[in-house]
């Protein structure tokens, strides 16, 4: 009986947690993998680029949305906030101090997280439609704040310096928008990437099982707020990614578009249409 048992137990330790997909769906996925990267050969009109690069990053920002909303189970109306802290910490280091986009996009990304702790401490407390309501009335003030300083505009926005003579360092790409459309495939490859992951880590069923049974999830030893919190500092690093691609690609600034609830409200119905939790939300 207790050999019975054992090899049971290895039985089921042998089996795979996530079933390997049939035949037909790897195909399907390495043949959608192939035409996005012979898309800009196939479609060569600045139109078709500018309309993919567009898709690309909205399904960024969708997945971002996707970690707090679908997995933790905290509908946020402000993450626009992230989004503007991107678009502006990669632009005011290169205006006023020279350094890279490259290097804008890494502290963006460390100030969305700071601040996703900042907003999140007090907040994720907060469940249903409190923290929704909490998160859209900080993103509108933070659009305040930012159209009355003057440091980074104003309301007058900022534009970004055309430099032609290092396209890479600068993230400027005047002849072409392949590359732009490269680093948007790159980046939502990415963003897809580490949701892929984060649904099959401990931490992604951590996540899950405070979405679905919070009460439960406590009583078996799980930090709520402390997972909670950092699933915020990754979805609002994931879209500050979005926002420095944002504003090197466009190189204007504006506090009534780039901190618009409006952004926060369209990731939220991408995502919800296409699947809240799910790893193919849309614009997939």
């Amino acid at each position: 009986m207790a050999s019975d048992r054992a090899r049971m137990l290895e039985a089921a330790k042998s089996e795979r947690l996530w079933p390997r997909p049939p035949l037909w769906a790897m195909g399907l996925g390495a043949s959608a993998a192939a035409f996005l990267l012979a898309y800009p050969f196939l479609f060569k009109t600045p139109f078709s680029h500018h309309l993919m690069i567009l898709i690309l990053l909205y399904a960024l920002m969708a997945q971002s949305w996707n970690v707090v909303a679908g997995l933790s189970g905290q509908i946020s109306l402000g993450h626009a906030i992230f989004f503007g802290i991107g678009a502006y910490a990669s632009t005011v280091l290169f205006i006023k101090y020279g350094v890279t986009p490259w290097i804008g996009l890494l502290v963006g990304m460390a100030i969305s997280a700071l601040a996703a702790v900042a907003i999140g401490v007090p907040t994720l407390r907060l469940r249903g439609h409190y923290f929704a309501i909490a998160t859209l009335l900080i993103g509108s003030s933070v659009q305040i704040i930012v159209q009355r300083w003057d440091w980074v505009g104003a309301a007058s926005g900022l534009y970004v310096p055309i430099n032609r003579t290092a396209p890479w360092f600068y993230l400027q790409f005047h002849t072409s928008k392949v590359p732009y459309y490269y680093l948007a495939l790159g980046a939502a490859a990415l963003g897809y990437l580490v949701v892929w992951h984060l649904r099959r880590s401990r931490f992604g069923f951590r996540l899950q099982a405070l979405r679905d049974e919070p009460d439960a999830a406590a009583s078996l030893g799980i930090a709520v707020a402390r997972h909670k919190v950092m699933a915020f500092m990754i979805s609002a690093a994931m879209m500050s990614v979005a926002g420095t691609f944002y504003a090197q690609y466009v190189l204007v600034l504006d506090p009534e578009r780039l901190l618009s609830a409006d952004i926060s409200i369209i990731v939220l119905l991408m995502t919800v249409l296409g699947g809240s939790g799910t790893l193919w939300v849309p614009p997939s």
